[in-house]
């Protein structure tokens, strides 16, 4: 699976992008990011990216013009699935989205910064807009991290134990239940009896029971949903 991922500040990407699963999965072949800085398509001498909007107001806006060049030259290397904007008024990601994106093959990621980017964009060359969240972030880095690294380990052969994805809150339209591990004591706490059974059908019971329980506390707009 390939990532592009466009941004002013690129940077901000190195670390989360370069260390744990998703460093992994780039060393076995399984998943390819390039991070493009979009001042390489900046204009004039001085590399501009950005400019006052139209009408007034606070703030900067990304041109339409550096983004476009950077997007058909993206393009003219490979074909995408999808042009995807994160932006605070897009489409909710979720775990149902993540499935769905682990499907593509590649993806585009343009990372808003300041006020955004210009309209044009977003109505003629972007096929999909996300947010992670009803919050505003300085820019769509932070975003596009948490984009590659929940559908990133869903790629097969990037976990170690593949099923393990499977059992991950909100893959059964539940939160997780909650695990323990050894020792079986401690501090005079002990672990469920019911884990230490071998019985593993009972096991399974007990953790949807609780998985069920942890949610209709929690996050009882899931259950609604």
């Amino acid at each position: 699976m390939h990532f592009s991922i466009i941004s002013v500040v690129p940077e901000l990407l190195e670390s989360p992008l370069g260390h744990s699963v998703i460093r992994r999965a780039r060393d076995w072949g399984l998943l390819e990011i390039e991070c493009i800085d979009l001042r390489t398509f900046g204009l004039g001498a001085y590399r501009q990216v950005d400019d006052y909007p139209y009408g007034g107001g606070a703030g900067m806006v990304l041109m339409a013009e550096p983004l476009v060049n950077c997007i058909e030259a993206l393009k003219s290397k490979r074909s995408y699935d999808l042009v995807i904007y994160l932006t605070p008024d897009g489409e909710r990601f979720d775990q149902h989205m993540a499935n769905r994106l682990s499907l593509q093959h590649n993806l585009m990621l343009i990372c808003g910064h300041y006020k955004g980017i210009d309209q044009r964009v977003r109505d003629h060359w972007v096929n999909l807009e996300v947010s992670i969240g009803d919050y505003v972030l300085s820019g769509g880095e932070i975003a596009a991290c948490a984009l590659v690294d929940a559908v990133g380990r869903l790629i097969p052969g990037v976990l170690n134990d593949e099923t393990s994805a499977l059992s991950d809150s909100f893959q059964d339209g539940l939160l997780a239940p909650p695990v323990y591990t050894r020792p079986a004591e401690f501090q005079g706490l002990p672990v469920p009896d019911i884990l230490l059974s071998g019985h593993q059908v009972r096991i399974e019971d007990w953790r949807h029971e609780q998985a069920l329980q942890r949610t209709t506390e929690r996050r009882p707009d899931i259950l609604r949903d």
